[in-house]
């Protein structure tokens, strides 16, 4: 029970580290322009990523499964950002 707690946290603080690089790029650069909903979105598309796969590691025992799904759930979660990003697939959701 205790190593998946500590999972948790490493995935929340892996979130929290990941959404520290944007914000210290806005401090540098004006090419970095993220607004606090920006923050918001990628903070939910990260930890929902990353809770969704502490799940299949703890509900999935065997090991061919469980890559697959890891791997299937980081592809949505890139192709989610590439879309929200710059409109990859030309959907509603990039503001098309």
């Amino acid at each position: 029970m205790l190593t998946q707690n500590k999972r948790l946290i490493t995935i929340m603080l892996w979130v929290g580290l990941l959404l520290l690089i944007p914000f210290i790029g806005m401090q540098f650069s004006n090419d970095v322009n993220w607004t606090v909903s920006d923050f918001l979105v990628a903070g939910v598309l990260l930890l929902g990523a990353g809770l969704t796969i502490e799940i299949v590691m703890r509900t999935i025992k065997k090991k061919q499964t469980r890559l697959l799904l890891i791997l299937i759930i980081a592809a949505i979660l890139l192709l989610t950002w590439a879309e929200l990003a710059v409109g990859v697939f030309g959907t509603p959701f990039a503001g098309s």
